[in-house]
């Protein structure tokens, strides 16, 4: 082996052991697989209806505090992964949308969505993860068309 290959193979050992974020690193965490029926049922148990509404499971009208009313699903410019959608679950105030109403945001930047980590168990997190994510629909790239110009 030659040094220079030598030395690539060192480096490209040094950054995979750089980029593996050591003791808190996520790499290698999964939950289980959910039930999306399961996920669905919770969804609606926990009231999650109240503030949310999906393509099959309708807002309760006057049930949100504050008129709050946020839509889950639908076409999204990112993918929604699944360690987004559990943040979201987990951590609501971890990224709230830009397009902020009246009513989601209560104090100091903070989601009005209250926390479910003592309320809700890892199997219903899991089953309402796998029910949310067939509803986003990653909406396709659309180029920019430019005229060709002749000379």
């Amino acid at each position: 082996m030659n040094k220079y290959l030598k030395m690539s193979i060192f480096l490209c050992f040094v950054l995979l052991v750089a980029c593996s974020g050591g003791k808190q690193s996520p790499i290698g965490f999964s939950l289980p697989e959910g039930d999306a029926e399961a996920g669905k049922v919770t969804f609606v148990e926990l009231a999650c209806n109240a503030c949310h509404s999906t393509p099959d499971v309708e807002q309760l009208e006057g049930a949100s505090p504050g008129d709050t009313s946020v839509a889950l699903g639908g076409d999204v410019r990112t993918v929604k992964t699944y360690a987004d959608l559990v943040t979201s679950v987990i951590n609501p105030s971890h990224r709230i949308s830009k397009a902020n109403r009246p009513g989601m945001v209560v104090h100091k930047g903070e989601s009005s969505m209250p926390n479910y980590n003592s309320v809700m168990t890892v199997e219903q997190l899991i089953d309402v993860v796998a029910y949310l994510q067939p509803h986003y629909v990653l909406r396709p790239y659309e180029r920019t068309m430019y005229r060709v110009h002749h000379l």
